[in-house]
């Protein structure tokens, strides 16, 4: 039996990029653990959206959250009501200075969720 190489660990830097992008030495099990509670209410509030993938990116006192999704409509709502809304629970919930990006993916049926 051959072993196996993992798919997404193979290529990463090379073709993928990672889903959190931060450095520390101190918060390292602080911000993991952010990290899946924030993707985690991500993907439970606007799941039906058609969500590729949640990104993660922080700064000092900034988390910027990037949401692919197929249907950014469903995810803005009108006039960016749902995604403020969205913006102001996680932010409540971490208590941090939150930015919500929404990228639409061009051809979602090439993308496996």
């Amino acid at each position: 039996m051959g072993q196996k190489t993992h798919p997404i660990g193979f290529r990463l830097g090379i073709v993928k990029d990672w889903n959190s992008t931060w450095f520390t030495d101190k918060h390292i099990a602080d911000w993991l653990n952010e990290d899946l509670l924030l993707r985690n209410y991500v993907m439970a509030r606007v799941g039906n959206a058609g969500v590729e993938s949640v990104k993660i990116k922080r700064f000092r006192e900034k988390v910027n959250i990037i949401v692919a999704t197929s249907r950014p409509g469903v995810v803005i709502g009108k006039k960016g009501t749902k995604a403020d809304q969205l913006r102001a629970e996680l932010q409540k919930m971490i208590g941090k200075n939150v930015k919500l990006d929404v990228e639409e993916v061009k051809k979602p049926e090439l993308s496996a969720p």
